[in-house]
């Protein structure tokens, strides 16, 4: 059999204690007409208590007050919703438009809240203009105060204007890597590849590399035999590189063949790169390198590997005439389109 489970002394001591508050309630409401409008009793509770608790009298009292203020707030409420829906409709075409959207859609919020509380206090008999001159002075004892505040909307207001990133935008903020997701007032809002959100003050970002001003760099770094013939390798790229560009459609310029960039202590290292959208380099490091390892195969290129050799060493192809001059011609060629494009070890 269960044991009856008592009820704690505190909730029957706060349960009491509202039931009291609610019965003082209705005593101060209604005194008068539950004991008689001459009971001395009812004139002291009404007394102390009626004009406080007699929320009802001060609710029909003030109905044409409180009408015009509701009447204020859905008009500015209306206004901000369809500005916003107008401004959102024009300016989200473009990632340009959408930073200027997040900021104006902020001040926006912050106009309306302001304006309904003055139209509000002004409808319910407040004295706006003397509240008006005490917010002046308030405003500079905030500014003073607030300082960091208002340094993070300047700053704001000069990313947005001296287009320094948008939305959108990849970059790389005190060694934090990720795309612009918003740019508030205060705060801009930077999504990295784990979903990780980073919020950071605008008045704290200095050192920033915007990444999607300019086209990126994949870099491959692939390693062949030192019994292949370079000269040969290149002869087969030669013919097959440009290829690669039709399997890997996030290829904007390239790919171009750099050569031969270290000398590895299992194999000779080459360099592939080529030109894409900043939000497409690792995929299309990891497509280029997919298709290099095919053209390899096609072409029985080894890839060395760490091992230990106990049988006799394998006889690789020699490079012929026409391919030695080819693999010159075309290491020239590489070189003369690809001049401007610099590259450094990663």
């Amino acid at each position: 059999m269960e044991e009856n489970k008592k009820i704690p002394t505190k909730v029957i001591v706060r349960w009491s204690l509202i039931g009291l508050v609610i019965l003082l309630l209705i005593l101060s409401i209604f005194a008068q007409k539950i004991f008689g409008a001459d009971s001395k009793f009812a004139e002291v509770i009404q007394l102390n208590m009626g004009d406080v608790a007699n929320i009802f009298r001060l609710f029909v009292d003030n109905i044409p007050k409180i009408l015009r203020a509701l009447t204020y707030v859905v008009v500015i409420q209306l206004l901000s919703r369809g500005i916003r829906y107008l401004l959102k409709i024009s300016l989200k075409r473009t990632t340009k438009g959408q930073t200027v959207l997040n900021l104006l859609d902020s001040f926006i919020k912050y106009f309306a809240a302001i304006a309904c509380i003055w139209l509000v206090l002004s409808s319910l008999g407040v004295d706006t203009t003397t509240l008006l001159a005490s917010a002046g002075i308030l405003a500079l004892v905030i500014g003073l105060g607030a300082q960091s505040l208002i340094t993070d909307i300047l700053s704001g207001l000069f990313i947005i204007f001296e287009n320094e990133f948008e939305v959108g935008d990849i970059v790389v903020i005190d060694n934090f890597r990720g795309k612009i997701q918003e740019i508030g007032v205060r705060t801009t809002h930077v999504l990295d590849v784990a979903g990780n959100i980073k919020i950071i003050n605008n008045s704290d970002i200095r050192d920033i590399v915007n990444l999607s001003k300019s086209l990126s760099l994949a870099i491959c770094d692939v390693e062949i035999e030192y019994g292949e013939s370079i000269e040969r390798v290149e002869a087969v790229f030669k013919d097959q590189l440009p290829l690669i560009k039709d399997n890997v459609s996030t290829i904007v310029e390239g790919p171009f063949y750099k050569g031969v960039s270290a000398f590895n202590p299992s194999g000779v290292q080459i360099r592939i790169i080529a030109q894409c959208l900043e939000e497409d380099k690792f995929q299309t490091e990891r497509d280029l390198y997919r298709q290099i390892k095919l053209l390899f195969d096609r072409n029985n290129i080894g890839v060395p590997f760490p091992q230990v050799v106990v049988n006799q060493p394998k006889t690789f192809e020699k490079v012929t005439k026409i391919e030695r001059k080819e693999a010159e011609k075309f290491v020239d060629e590489q070189k003369e389109i690809s001049k401007n494009i610099d590259t450094q070890d990663k």
